[in-house]
């Protein structure tokens, strides 16, 4: 029994390390640097190479455009951060989320643009731990739904409570949206949403990038939640996307690139078909990797997109 007892510390002590170093490898973000003027940053892969010179170009657009820089505080003391671009002061906004360890420019640079083809402003905004935004906690859409929730009213108080509310976004951003989708205090202001390769769930995307690293994803995913609980101080399986549309009566259209291997195309397909809002569409984009389906073909994806506005009216 001696030994039990003493044995039984340095058993926690490897428990809580394996949680911790699960953390950091999932959720942490590290205090980001300030890109200079010339520099711009893409997603790492070769896949995005091919599209390096649209990417930049869109940025150097974004950058050149006249915006206003807005901030909100989120409800743990966060100072987010945000930029507004105006098509036209009655226009509906568009607020666009960005995905994982992304930011507001790489991720939605042209976003502004397609948001503006469609007659929409645009507000596109870092998450916690991203970007601009204060925070080094990713929390795979969980609080960052809340925080979508304030960017909304946000825009109801400076624009009025008339205005027009679309929520927009890529990846984690698009899985943010579907989940804010299915909340009960959803304003009324908010008509549309737009997921563009959006997860099923936080375990589900996890799971499936802990198998590709050739570790037991059933053994490594109870330390990374409880990793998120112990460290993070959020539940990652508090809601999902495929849960939250599943209540949604928000007009939904979702795009998913069909060679997409990083989020499956399946997944997308699997959202679509829970989605419970008598308006819903699902755009597979033919040859297109993952966050890649308006690079692709841009001029199908704003049409498919003002075709479903109209069959929203």
């Amino acid at each position: 029994m001696i030994w039990l007892c003493s044995l039984l510390p340095a058993l926690l002590i490897l428990f809580l390390l394996v949680c911790l170093i699960c953390f950091l490898r999932v959720f942490y973000s590290p205090t980001r640097k300030a890109l200079g003027e010339d520099e711009f940053e893409i997603p790492s892969g070769e896949i995005y190479e091919v599209y390096r010179e649209q990417m930049v170009k869109w940025m150097k657009e974004v950058r050149k455009m006249p915006h206003e820089k807005i901030s909100i505080t989120s409800h743990d003391g966060l100072t987010l951060r945000g930029r507004y671009y105006e098509t036209s002061p009655d226009a509906p906004v568009e607020i666009l989320f960005h995905g994982y360890r992304g930011n507001a420019e790489r991720d939605l640079c042209g976003g502004v643009a397609r948001a503006f083809a469609v007659g929409r402003n645009a507000l596109i905004v870092d998450h916690r731990g991203s970007g601009s935004s204060d925070g080094h906690v990713i929390t795979f859409g969980i609080l960052e739904r809340r925080d979508a929730l304030l960017w909304i009213n946000e825009v109801i108080r400076r624009k009025g409570e008339d205005v027009q509310i679309y929520i927009g976004g890529i990846s984690m951003g698009a899985a943010t949206v579907l989940m804010v989708s299915g909340e009960k205090d959803l304003p009324k202001n908010v008509v549309g949403v737009l997921a563009d390769c959006p997860y099923t769930s936080a375990k589900e995307i996890i799971c499936k990038v802990i198998r590709e690293m050739g570790l037991p994803a059933k053994l490594l995913y109870p330390f990374v939640k409880l990793g998120a609980r112990i460290y993070g101080g959020f539940d990652l399986e508090e809601t999902s996307p495929i849960e939250a549309t599943a209540r949604a009566s928000v007009p939904t259209i979702f795009y998913h690139g069909d060679t997409d291997d990083f989020v499956p195309h399946e997944m997308g397909v699997r959202l679509f078909e829970a989605c419970s809002s008598e308006k819903k569409r699902f755009i597979s984009v033919p040859g297109a990797g993952h966050g890649l389906a308006f690079s692709v073909d841009k001029e199908a994806y704003i049409q498919n997109l003002r075709e479903f506005i109209e069959d929203c009216k």
